[in-house]
This record gives structure tokens, sequence and C-alpha cells, in this order.
């Protein structure tokens, strides 16, 4: 069976594939266009478990491609939002310095944010930090009026909308089971019957990794799951919380700490934290996968990870399976959460990217090759960002066609 020959083939209908597609369609008019999903429905893992949050991009390097890409990218995702009556809400966000050791690490918050263009960002005292959270321990915070809460499914589904308008075709359903290449095109062999394209977009988040070695690519990472657990505060402590609310994160860590997050359908979650998974799908703590799980052992760069941060990952474990550890950290925020208060436990899997050396990338990390591009780290700012990431990726592949 034959899938279809196309231009462009994206594998993965996360929301980065997405916005790529609709970025290389509406750029590339006569050229064809595809996306390849394994998935019964489009954005179903890190897309579809996304805290839904629009970031501002307070914390990264200034230079980074996370600062490059999230104030434009916010920008952008607002505007397209607006076009198309997608809501959201601009809530704002306070990162909260507990005691004054952190009040270093905040200021340097301050001024990367500022660095990387950020409206409206400014330091609070005690005082102004009661106003905004009345309920919130610190003394300090950095205050980012320019975040905002987004359900980044509308936003997929959005973008599907915008590719099949312009002629594309969205196949979900579809598993890539090899690559190959034949007369100069790449020939992908899927569970539907195979598909062609001239150039082919990795955006497969979670395996994006395996994706890139089928293609023949050396690469020296490999992408090790991590789950996020987190829990919804019942409807009087949700009254506790009135927008985003996070600590001052350790900047050796790709992880923003256990935080409370107030969501667009309503409520408000508290968490995550960060544990291995022992599946790259692995949403509850029994899931195993053990081709996953041998992957991450066999890779050389795991052990190095695992030696120097084995006391973070037994604090996380813990935390984990003792839920009131997990209450101890979002006291820290707000002293007045009870265990009582903590209900309807869910979780994400965050595809993080570990290279040889044990390093956790922690910028976004994209491969172009003759015929490929490749998304090998797409950590958070990611879905606030997928319009400018998009277009950055639709940008490499026809400049390599």
């Amino acid at each position: 069976m034959l899938l279809g020959n196309y231009d462009f083939v994206i594998v993965g209908g996360g929301i980065i594939g997405l916005a790529t597609a609709m970025a290389l369609g509406r750029d590339n008019p006569g050229k064809t266009v595809a996306v390849l999903e394994k998935e019964s429905r489009i954005a179903q893992h890190q897309t579809g478990h996304n805290s839904g949050v629009i970031h501002a991009g307070i914390y990264y390097p200034p230079g980074s491609k996370k600062a490059d890409f999230c104030w434009t990218g916010s920008t952008m995702l607002r505007r397209f939002c607006d076009e198309r009556g997608i809501r959201y809400q601009m809530c704002g966000k306070l990162i909260v310095a507990i005691n004054e050791s952190e009040l270093p690490r905040l200021q340097e918050l301050h001024r990367r944010g500022s660095a990387n263009g950020v409206l409206g960002l400014k330091m609070v005292g005690v005082e102004e930090l009661r106003e905004l959270e009345p309920n919130a321990a610190g003394v300090a915070a950095v205050h980012s009026p320019n975040t905002g809460i987004i359900d980044y499914m509308d936003v997929s589904r959005a973008l599907a909308g915008e590719i099949q308008a312009s002629g594309g075709r969205v196949h979900t359903g579809v598993e890539v089971m090899h690559i190959s290449e034949r007369d100069g095109r790449v020939v992908i062999e899927t569970s539907k019957g195979e598909a062609t394209a001239k150039s082919l977009v990795n955006c497969a988040g979670l395996h994006a990794d395996s994706v890139a070695r089928a293609m023949g690519l050396d690469i020296d990472i490999r992408i090790v799951p991590f789950r996020g657990e987190y829990f919804t505060l019942g409807p009087e402590s949700a009254g506790l919380i009135n927008g985003l609310l996070y600590p001052v994160p350790d900047p050796k860590m790709p992880f923003l700490g256990v935080h409370f997050t107030k969501r667009i359908s309503g409520g408000v979650e508290a968490g995550p934290n960060a544990v291995m998974a022992l599946a790259r799908e692995g949403y509850r703590k029994t899931d195993l996968d053990l081709r996953d799980m041998l992957g991450s052992l066999r890779f050389p760069g795991f052990w190095r990870m695992a030696r120097e941060h084995w006391a973070v990952g037994l604090k996380e474990q813990y935390r984990s399976f003792a839920k009131g550890a997990f209450l101890r950290s979002l006291q820290a925020l707000v002293p007045d959460i009870r265990m009582e208060d903590l209900s309807a436990p869910g979780a994400g899997v965050r595809a993080q990217a570990v290279d040889r050396k044990g390093k956790l990338l922690q910028d976004f990390s994209i491969v172009r090759t003759r015929n490929s591009v490749h998304v090998l780290n797409a950590p958070s700012p990611g879905a606030t960002s997928c319009l400018a990431i998009g277009d950055h990726i639709a940008g490499l592949v026809t400049e390599g066609a």
C-alpha cells in the first residue's frame, strides 16, 4: 500500500511537528506536506500532557536557542490564538525566593529575562509579593505579567486544521517501522504502508533519537524519559493561588522544581517532581518497557549522569513515593496547603536528551543533514515557542533542499 509521495514528511504529530508542517505548507506553495503520527490522535504525549503555560523567556541564558525562540514564540502564539479565537489568559507568574540565600539566583533570573527582551519583568519585595499572592511564603520574587496559560491541545487542533486547509495531510495511527533511501528520496515504511519524501523532519519527541539512528545519523545522545508527577488542588485550596507560583530553580538542572500552575480549564495543579521513567511512554510508576529501560542502561552517558546527579535523583524518587515529602515541598511556597488538598494525581513524560558525557541537554538540539532535519531535544519552552521553532525548521529544510 502506498501512503503517498510527498515533498516534505514530518514524523511526529506533536505541537512542534504540526507547527513545522504548517510553516512548510505556507512557505512552499505547490509542494506537498504530510504529518505521520503513530497515535490515533495528534498531540497525545508531551503536548497533550503539557502544563499549559505560555512562558515569557526568563530562565534561559541570553544567546541560547531557548532565549532566541521563547519571547518571539510567545508573541507569535498569542497572535495566532487571537486570530483564531483560541482562549488563553495572561494570569502572570511569580518566581519566589523562599529565603535570602536564594536572592542572588533570583536576581540573575531577572537579569536574564531582561536581557532576553521579556517585557514587564519586575523584582518585587515582600509587600508586593503578598499583594499578588497573599498566601505565598518568601522574601522576594520576580513578577512576570506576560506569562500566561492556555490549552495546547486547542492550539494543536488549530495547527492541524491549517495544514489540511492548505492541502496538507495529517495521518494518524501511522507508526514508522523503517526508513531508507531510494532514487534520491527518503522511503518511510509504516504500519499503514509506504510514504516517500524529498525531505524528512524528525519531530518524534520521545522517540527522536530512534528515528535519527534509523536514518543512519551518528548521534551521541540518548533520550532518557523523566516522569513529572503532580496533584490537583481541591476547589477550596485552589483559591489560595491567583496565578502561576514557582520556586527559584536549581540552575544545574533542566527542571523548574515543584510549583503551582493555574489551568485555563479551571483549577490548579501542584508539581511536578522529576523521576526517571522505566518506559518512554511510562505515565504510571508501574509502567515498564524492557527495550526502553535497557536502551538507557546500555548508554554510557546514563551512568555518568547517574553518578553526577544521584543525590537529586534519590530525593526525587523519595518524593515520588512519599506524599508527605511532596507536600512539604509545596508548603515551602504556600504554607497553608494540607495533605487533604492534594487529589487526582497525574503525570507527564519529558523526553530529556543526555549526551555521552552524562550531560543533561538544557537547550534545543536541532540537526540538519542533506535530506532531513532532526529535533533531538525540545524541552520547555517548546510548546510556547512552537511557531518560532516551526519557522526555523522550515527554513532549514528549504535551505538544504
